[in-house]
């Protein structure tokens, strides 16, 4: 059963939608000759979508830190190019872009290597204080109310599944209703939520990954690589590999509350 929708204006896609979309349309290529001779290799990011990426300081997000411990793997700096909507497509010149599907056919067909994954990602459940226990969204009953987000695939799946859906323009939104009991239960990006949940440590709210099996909703993330010659490709993967080992990239993401989930 779905809803009327909440709170209605217009917004901007995903953050990697939008970057992606930018990422592919750019011109050049950096070899791992070209990189290591500029002393310095690149990405995109957005600067005000933590606990993504940020221009502060203070928190510079999780994907410019990951960039950063890769940079210094390579043994180079890591040069940070902020894309906001405003900016023209063919103004940006990055290498590296974070969060990329690692399944996605669109990116390699539009000449973006993948690095290997390092993160298993997507959408989580999040509940009210004082829902039931779930483990699966197939789980939820009649009448406990969901949010998602407007025309999303979330929501077509939950509809599917016969799930009283209520849906939204922004996540912060679905969010404050939820902490504030007008939802049962909220879809969000995991990210988003664990970000969420250690920003406000007092809304008694739990994130459930209810989606493991839903292959839709949940999927492994690489870094997407501009035309990038093999040898970038396997000296990147190399120092994924070592990041993974040595626990970097879980203390990373755990500094913003989430929690490193091995890619399958």
């Amino acid at each position: 059963m779905i809803r009327s929708v909440k709170r209605v204006r217009i917004t901007f896609g995903g953050v990697c939608a939008a970057l992606a979309l930018i990422f592919s349309a750019t011109a050049g290529a950096r070899t791992l000759a070209e990189v290591k001779s500029l002393g310095s290799i690149s990405m995109c990011a957005n600067p005000e979508a933590l606990p993504y990426a940020s221009n502060s300081a203070e928190q510079p997000g999780f994907q410019v830190e990951i960039g950063r411990a890769i940079a210094e793997g390579l043994g180079l700096r890591l040069t940070v190019e902020w894309i906001l909507p405003r900016r023209r497509a063919n103004v940006v010149n990055c290498d590296m872009l974070f969060d990329s599907i690692a399944d996605s056919g669109a990116l390699v067909e539009a000449g973006v290597q993948l690095s290997r994954p390092y993160h298993r990602s997507g959408l989580a459940l999040g509940l009210r204080d004082g829902a039931e226990d779930v483990t699966d969204f197939r789980q939820l009953k009649e009448g406990q109310k969901i949010g998602t987000m407007i025309s999303s695939v979330a929501s077509m799946v939950l509809g599917k599944a016969g799930k009283t859906i209520s849906p939204y323009a922004f996540q912060a939104d679905m969010l404050e209703d939820l902490r504030n009991g007008e939802l049962y239960g909220a879809v969000v990006s995991s990210a988003t939520l664990s970000y969420y949940l250690r920003q406000h440590p007092d809304s008694r709210l739990r994130l459930v990954n209810a989606f493991d099996d839903e292959s839709q909703l949940t999927w492994s993330v690489a870094v997407g690589l501009r035309k990038a010659d093999a040898s970038l490709v396997d000296a990147i993967n190399t120092t994924i590999q070592k990041l993974l080992a040595d626990g970097t990239i879980a203390r990373i993401y755990e500094k913003y509350g989430i929690l490193h989930r091995p890619p399958p």
